[in-house]
């Protein structure tokens, strides 16, 4: 057999995702921790397993073998929103003593004994199923309706309502993906019902299979209605009371915690400039203000929040000193300069956050009145975990090592979970710089056995750079893509620049009412900072590669900066800025209504005469996150304007391709792309 190419490696192992243990919860003694992993960095089969703490055994819960056969509508949905390709178990419920699961499997449903391994078929299908806190009830999600015990308990009043699933935004732009939750005494449960009658339908087709039927989905573009979110309390019997409060001031549902200490909502307004708070009566459905907080351009919802301690304390994030900063009870307990990004859970009275101070790492920090805030992780590197019955989870990487570590700490011991990740065939050699006078934080890679001064290399910026996320972070194989771009021949540029997270609230908010300008100039003056520093890089041939906003920001650099981008090939790209979603688009852009000139700055349609620079447009034409509508229009208004391009469509792909040889062959066409837009090298 022929050696095994990094392209195909890649697209093998979900970029390396496989094989990599996941999904913890620590029981509440901290005895046991249950998780999910499959057998391989190839294998895409999740297997439930459990560890206990004490002796570090792991022990095989439930194996699926290869599972096969039809999702339900509501799983295969959610799967190509989260861009899953995990396949077997990919999500479990438990308990609260976590002593019992509750699992779908093909969308076939089933419980398992955590103590004993007994699985128990429940003879029903569906999503999302959920034990209430004693193991002694399902719920799940069927056919729009909720059900409980196998028997329908809200069903849907409307032929576009559902029970107990999120809506379009809630689990695109919110990370709320759940429409229902259970009482701590398990006599109720709180429900999402959806109203999507006032959504626009757009409509998905295969051009490459004709006879089949178009998927239409209720797609809330920027500008349009929502859908109708209501908030429900009902008792097993089926006894209905609704959830009170200004909906037509906060029609976003953000988030919801039910805890021992109260029922919190998290409510906010379209312009997202203002969040309330609420404490709902479980009784009546009457709601009481705790808290309302304002920003003149948006309010960050922080994963996590909102959460109380055992005492009964808040845990809330506020914005000050251009910090975002963690709020127990009435007082700030993180530092000016520690920007906290989410919070992985309270245990007991004990908060535990990610937070960085370097944009480049992510670390643990607990808080706790008796102990204070305490740093959980030393190691330079990006972690995170959770933790529940005094034991802390900690999930590692490092510019160090391959792959990921799992360790359990608990009672002065600490007790690996076993990884079986891919090593990656390349070893990426990523130089993390700061650059410029912004500091922008950068990835160079060079082919490997480079010498300095040998040669001068093509630039390949490799950015995603927006504010869903940072690149340039301290785990080795995060940068085995651009170690393989890099051995081909070519510099590669990774920068974070203005928008993205992990410096603070004026950095994200750069970006407000204009998302490219910022973005762009970042990558131009890293792009200079860096050829200041190493010589060897070639100003002359510059290409820029992304996927996404990275797309976005590719076909954006050779259209407006053709002096300093000489190609590009843009993934996905979001080029017209009013046919994306309501909430992510006008959190950054406002209304379109009322900021027209905001969605002009940031679409790239009205830029098309300008092109002059090789561009290849890529498209997966089933992508239901960032429609093949953006890559058409541009293609189509490049080819009004008289200008070459190329457009790749991927047949049955959706945002992320899942498909082995699909992902390999983009990465081959790319690289030839490339190299023949930059043109061999000067003599």
């Amino acid at each position: 057999m022929p050696p095994l190419t990094l392209p195909r490696q890649h697209a093998r192992t979900a970029r390396f995702k496989l094989g990599v243990p996941r999904d913890f919860t620590i029981s509440p003694d901290g005895a046991r921790v249950v998780f999910l992993r499959s057998s391989g960095g190839d294998d895409p089969v999740n297997r439930l397993w459990t560890l206990t703490v004490a002796t570090g055994q792991e022990r095989l819960l439930v194996d699926p073998g290869t599972p096969g056969g039809t999702l339900p509508e509501a799983e295969r949905a959610r799967r190509e929103r989260t861009r899953e390709r995990a396949s077997g178990i990919v999500a479990y419920a438990t308990d609260a003593a976590v002593t019992k699961a509750v699992y779908a499997l093909d969308g076939a449903l089933h419980t398992v004994d955590l103590l004993t391994g007994e699985v128990t078929p429940l003879g029903t299908t569906g999503s999302d199923p959920r034990l209430d806190p004693a193991g002694q009830r399902v719920a799940h999600v069927s056919d729009g309706a909720l059900h409980l015990e196998g028997k329908p308990l809200l069903t849907p009043d409307g032929p576009e309502v559902t029970w107990g699933l999120p809506e379009h935004v809630a689990a695109e732009s919110m990370a709320r993906h759940r429409g229902y939750w259970w009482s701590p005494d398990g006599t109720r449960l709180l429900v999402a019902r959806v109203d999507n009658a006032r959504v626009s339908r757009w409509h998905l087709s295969e051009p490459a299979d004709p006879g089949r039927p178009s998927r239409t989905m209720a797609y809330p573009a920027a500008g349009t209605d929502n859908a109708d979110v209501t908030l429900w309390l009902t008792s097993p019997a089926g006894e209905r009371t609704e959830v009170v409060w200004d909906r037509a001031a906060f029609e976003y549902v953000a988030a919801v915690s039910w805890t021992g200490q109260g029922l919190l909502i998290l409510v906010q307004s379209r312009d997202q400039r203002t969040t309330r708070l609420l404490e709902a009566d479980p009784a009546t459905g009457a709601t009481t203000l705790v808290r309302e907080d304002t920003d003149d351009a948006w309010l960050t919802l922080v994963p996590g929040t909102p959460a109380r301690t055992a005492a009964g304390e808040l845990v809330w994030t506020v914005d000050r000193d251009d910090t975002r900063r963690l709020m127990v009870g009435d007082d700030l307990v993180t530092p000016p300069g520690l920007q906290v990004l989410r919070i992985l859970a309270v245990d007991g009275d004990t908060v535990l956050a990610q937070c960085c101070d370097e944009p480049t790492e992510r670390h643990l920090y607990s808080y706790s009145r008796a102990a204070g805030l305490t740093r959980v992780t030393s190691e330079p590197g990006v972690h995170t975990g959770t933790r529940a019955g005094g034991v802390t989870l900690v999930v590692s990487r490092t510019l160090e090592e391959h792959g990921t570590r799992v360790t359990v700490t608990g009672g002065g011991a600490a007790t690996p979970i076993v990884s079986n990740g891919a090593t990656p065939v390349v070893r990426p050699r990523a130089d993390l710089v700061s650059l410029g006078e912004r500091e922008l934080r950068g990835a160079i890679v060079f082919p490997s056995g480079h010498v300095p001064g040998s040669r001068r290399l093509p630039v390949l910026l490799s950015p995603y750079a927006g504010p869903g996320g940072a690149l340039v972070l301290r785990g080795l194989d995060d940068y085995a893509v651009a170690q393989w771009f890099a051995d081909q021949g070519f510099a590669v540029l990774v920068v974070d620049g203005r928008g993205t997270p992990g410096r603070g609230p004026a950095w994200e908010r750069a970006v407000h009412l204009d998302k490219l300008s910022a973005a762009l100039e970042d990558q131009a003056d890293a792009l200079r900072a860096a050829a200041g520093r190493f010589p060897d890089l070639d100003l002359d041939r510059v290409a820029i590669r992304g996927w996404s906003y990275g797309g976005y920001l590719a076909a954006a650099a050779v259209l407006r900066h053709p002096d300093v981008f000489h190609a590009a090939v843009a993934g996905a790209p979001v080029t017209d800025a009013r046919l994306y979603d309501t909430h992510w688009q006008e959190r950054y852009l406002g209304h379109p209504d009322r900021n027209p000139e905001a969605y002009d700055r940031s679409s790239l349609i009205a830029d098309a005469p300008n092109l002059r620079r090789p561009l290849m447009l890529v498209h997966g034409l089933a992508d239901d996150n960032v429609f093949a509508a953006h890559t058409l229009r541009l293609s189509a208004a490049l080819l009004a304007a008289g200008r070459p391009h190329t457009v790749l469509p991927l047949s049955g792909v959706s945002h992320m391709t899942a498909q082995e040889q699909v992902a390999e062959n983009l990465l081959l066409l790319e690289l030839d792309f490339l190299r023949r837009a930059l043109g061999p090298e000067p003599s």
